[in-house]
């Protein structure tokens, strides 16, 4: 039978691209004209990206209707169709940096860690970020938590919807700025009523995307807010990052803190060797606001305090237990916003200790080498 452009553009008229909900050819992803040499049919599809999810399925889709479309057609005329369909892909957007080129004008990566859950640590995470981006520097600050994302409620953001930008031939995520930070989550792209249930793979290429194709820029730290424990998500973010030293959250009571030892030697471990910056002592005491000169040790005294000189390692801070804290976190207002209260002072406090230890860091070690895939 014989081919034609026309046969070859109407197969492709009846393929879903899953990134538009559009067929492929209202989708302007046919390139060229197809190119027919006898009874070989090349085509060109673009795509957005090189990391595009549908592209292996939609390749396949494409593959089969040229050649399903030209066998009806060649039955209808009582021939038979021997068509060899070859798919060619282009991208719109650049490919992705390799691993290692990653974050180019990002100064300094600083990872916010718990040992378990209910500590606080996304509490510290957006506070700290707050708080480095009042003393003047440029600041990000990563959701990493996928399956349990905060940020976009604590920062009063819950209804933000980031959207793409081209820069440099690649197509970003343009991350959301409040306060002075620009952030990111998974929590802007699916339903906060809905549970996230994605196996391991698809969570860490998730992750992969909001640190590798978003519009970072030039940052002076970039926070991340791990989720507790070890998983998945961490050992993606050491093979994906030089993290420039980790920050260690913990409440003072033993159960806590002996969940704090296994998160410092997921650090310290010697494939890893990613230096400890200092402990987080947080709900150190509570303070009752009618009572603000009285310290009540519920969780325990000082508990950070003992574990941090057993490990040789800063105590960075201790954030007192007020009924504040909650608040604020709940209405979006994170306590760094005021320096007037002992919640919003201890958070500056522990921004300049950040500083302090990762100036010191940065002079006498040298820079973290990124984990080995494997």
């Amino acid at each position: 039978m014989t081919l034609y452009p026309k046969l070859i553009m109407d197969a492709l008229a009846t393929v879903t691209y899953a990134g538009t909900k559009k067929n492929l050819v209202e989708s302007g992803m046919v390139a060229d004209q197809p190119a027919i040499n006898g009874n070989k049919v090349t085509v060109v599809l673009e795509f957005p990206r090189d990391t595009d999810p549908f592209l292996k399925s939609t390749v396949k889709a494409a593959e089969a209707a040229i050649k399903y479309h030209c066998g009806k057609v060649a039955e209808a005329a009582g021939e038979v169709a021997d068509v060899e369909v070859e798919i060619q892909t282009e991208f719109k957007s650049k490919p992705r940096p390799e691993v290692g080129q990653l974050l180019p004008q990002v100064k300094n990566i600083i990872a916010v860690s718990s040992g378990k859950g209910g500590v606080g640590k996304s509490t510290v995470s957006a506070n700290l970020a707050i708080a480095l981006a009042r003393l003047g520097y440029k600041v990000g600050l990563l959701d990493c938590d996928i399956f349990g994302p905060s940020m976009p409620k604590m920062f009063h953001q819950e209804d933000a919807r980031p959207y793409a930008v081209e820069v440099d031939g690649r197509q970003l995520i343009e991350p959301i700025e409040a306060y002075g930070v620009k952030m990111l989550s998974i929590g802007f792209f699916v339903s906060p009523d809905t549970a996230t249930l994605w196996r391991g793979g698809m969570a860490t290429n998730a992750l992969k995307q909001l640190i590798a194709d978003a519009n970072w820029g030039e940052l002076d730290y970039f926070i991340l807010d791990t989720p507790p424990g070890t998983s998945d998500i961490h050992l993606t973010l050491l093979q994906t990052l030089s993290i420039t030293g980790a920050v260690i959250v913990s409440t003072p009571q033993q159960v806590a803190l002996a969940d704090a030892r296994k998160g410092i030697d997921m650090y310290r471990n010697e494939k890893v060797n990613v230096p400890i910056l200092g402990l987080v002592e947080n709900m150190a005491w509570f303070t009752p606001a009618e009572l603000p000169e009285n310290k009540y040790y519920i969780f325990g005294k000082e508990g950070c305090k003992q574990l941090a000189e057993e490990m040789q390692v800063p105590l960075l801070a201790q954030i007192p237990l007020v009924q504040g804290i909650c608040d604020s976190g709940d209405k979006g207002e994170p306590a760094a916003l005021s320096s007037d209260t002992a919640t919003g002072l201890a958070f500056i406090n522990l921004a300049q200790a950040v500083v302090t230890v990762v100036n010191r860091r940065n002079k006498e070690q040298p820079k973290t080498k990124i984990v080995g895939v494997k």
